[in-house]
């Protein structure tokens, strides 16, 4: 599970538990320039995982880590999809992270209301 704030224009994405184990990382920092948007999505879970290069995969169980995609880096730490959240990124390492978080529409809300305007 992960707890995902907000801290001075940077998007904090804190891996709770024995997940930092699994992921393989234990805090992401994103800037909120960089943050495209977020959704829950508790349908992710069936999409490619694509090849792990860090971390773990146990169908079922538990999806921690990076994975790569379409030439793409994703990070995951997942066990329960009902509680998916998507964040899409540009300019970063990774062009998604999908975490577990206590409450999807919760944590969706605060994302969205803190990312900058685009600007003209």
């Amino acid at each position: 599970m992960a707890q995902v704030s907000v801290d001075a224009g940077t998007l904090v994405v804190e891996i709770e538990g024995m997940d930092k184990l699994w992921a393989l990382k234990s805090r992401l920092e994103i800037p909120l320039a960089n943050v495209r948007g977020a959704t829950a999505d508790p349908g992710v879970i069936r999409e490619s995982k694509g090849i792990r290069t860090a971390g773990t995969y146990m169908p079922g169980v538990i999806t921690a880590g990076t994975f790569r995609v379409d030439g793409e880096r994703i990070f995951w730490d997942v066990r329960d999809p009902a509680k998916a959240v998507v964040i899409e990124l540009r300019d970063e390492r990774y062009a998604r992270l999908i975490v577990q978080v206590d409450d999807p529409r919760a944590t969706v809300a605060m994302i969205e209301r803190s990312i900058p305007a685009p600007r003209p």
